[in-house]
């Protein structure tokens, strides 16, 4: 029965705080979209206000819904993320906890378990960080995949040679290696050099927009698995840096209010 009631409650804690974590996102998602803009939109010579951005994603996304564009990833990568952080401190914590009979974790252990629980939640939420920031560029970019192929339409669209369910155009790719072939310094395996960039094939020799790659089989097919942890290296510095600061100033902080209370008592209380 114990047992039960403890997994009743582990699973109330869980909905609780992935309720708390959507509400909280909803509120506050607008902002977030508001800010990507102005800095991927802004320029050294024109930078771009709010009202700007928001009137920006309304006119081409056709109303102020744009501004959620993406939050359905957000919200997974904040929740699975959090999870993450949580539960990989309090099992670090656990096995430093374990045999003391004041049940205390020290500011320096806090501080280490909580770098690693950062670099375990950025390791979990970059994939939905990455598929979030190209859905929000996306709602707030001039051409959208279906104008992009109404325009060109008998050019062999980039986005159909590029994604899954298309091959690439091989005789492309034999006049690509035929005319490099010229060259005195030549790649050992040159086709299977050109195939690394497939837009090369298609004639255009540009990569397709990122209107076109923002589903997670689209970047999958042309960039690889790989592209969903870009940046891998700088998200696990600031979410280790983080929430070991974190985690640590709270312990400290926790420790110190309780100094505070005990002061005068006889015997000291116990953490």
């Amino acid at each position: 029965m114990d047992e039960f009631f403890k997994n009743r409650m582990f699973a109330t804690h869980a909905v609780a705080a992935a309720a708390s974590v959507t509400l909280g996102t909803a509120l506050t998602y607008p902002f977030d979209t508001i800010k990507t803009l102005i800095q991927v939109g802004s320029g050294s010579t024109k930078q771009l206000t709010p009202a700007q951005a928001v009137e920006r994603v309304r006119a081409l996304s056709g109303g102020l819904g744009g501004l959620y564009s993406g939050f359905g990833w957000l919200t997974l990568g904040r929740t699975f993320g959090l999870g993450a952080r949580f539960g990989v401190y309090e099992i670090l914590t656990a096995f430093c906890k374990d045999g003391r009979e004041d049940n205390y974790v020290y500011v320096s252990e806090a501080l280490m378990a909580g770098l690693a629980a950062g670099a375990a939640e950025s390791l979990i939420s970059s994939p939905f960080e990455l598929l979030k920031l190209r859905s929000q560029v996306t709602t707030a970019s001039r051409i959208s995949s279906s104008a992009y192929i109404r325009a060109e339409p008998a050019a062999s669209p980039v986005i159909e040679r590029l994604l899954s369910g298309y091959n690439p155009d091989k005789r492309i790719l034999g006049e690509y290696v035929g005319l490099l072939s010229t060259l005195t310094t030549k790649h050992p395996n040159m086709a299977a050099a050109l195939q690394e960039y497939p837009w090369m094939m298609t004639g255009s020799g540009r990569p397709p927009s990122i209107c076109d790659v923002k589903r997670p089989s689209d970047i999958i097919s042309l960039e690889g698995w790989s592209a969903l942890w870009r940046g891998l290296r700088s998200g696990i510095a600031r979410d280790s840096f983080y929430a070991g600061v974190f985690f640590s100033s709270w312990q400290f902080m926790h420790r110190a209010m309780l100094d505070w209370k005990a002061v005068g008592m006889d015997p000291e209380p116990r953490s």
